[in-house]
């Protein structure tokens, strides 16, 4: 079961992860995310990140060691990983890394209820969210060969997670379509009657 985290926003991983590097403060932390791709694996809301190194700060996880200022602009506090955070950090990567968690997405959800639409419309929108994700896998593929030879592949592992998921999806819409289209899905004609009655009752 997965602990209760007195920072759980994912960000705050993320944040701790590049503190492991070297101590920096707020926008350096932003900015190694942007490069690094980050915001492509972690819904980040960027508007928050100070938000949460404050929170880091507050439970010990990361502590101020210097400010900077770079002309008129404001000071700008540099911050460390504590070794609190850096056992936060690896604690929460092991469970993260060993235990799968219960994740709902929005596409389960749609799934859970599509018999409201009519067999032929789920079909279509099928079709076109199995090409759509077909079209990411090629597009992420060709990002990966592009950035693979300057970045170890380590770093990259989430995309490849990323383009493993999306076939495997592609893949599985496209064998429920085959069974919605040759009718070999099971209570296909008692859907299709079904939306034929509430056609009628419209």
């Amino acid at each position: 079961m997965a602990k209760r985290r007195k920072v759980g926003n994912l960000l705050a991983l993320a944040l701790l992860t590049g503190l492991v590097e070297k101590p920096m403060h707020p926008y350096e932390m932003a900015t190694l995310l942007k490069e690094r791709g980050k915001d492509a694996s972690i819904k980040i809301q960027w508007g928050s990140l100070y938000t949460v190194v404050q929170n880091l700060e507050k439970h010990g996880f990361v502590e101020p060691v210097d400010t900077t200022r770079q002309g008129k602009r404001p000071e700008r506090t540099v911050y460390a990983i504590t070794a609190a955070g850096r056992a936060e950090l690896q604690d929460w990567l092991r469970e993260l890394l060993a235990e799968p968690q219960q994740e709902f997405t929005s596409f389960e959800a749609a799934l859970s209820n599509g018999g409201v639409l009519s067999p032929d419309e789920v079909i279509d929108l099928l079709q076109r969210r199995a090409t759509t994700l077909e079209t990411y896998v090629v597009d992420w593929r060709k990002r990966l060969a592009e950035v693979v030879r300057s970045v170890p592949r380590i770093f990259l592992i989430e995309v490849e997670f990323k383009v493993a998921m999306a076939e495997a999806e592609a893949a599985w819409v496209r064998s429920i379509v085959a069974e919605m289209v040759d009718g070999t899905m099971p209570d296909m004609d008692l859907w299709r009657s079904y939306h034929a009655k509430t056609k009628k009752e419209d």
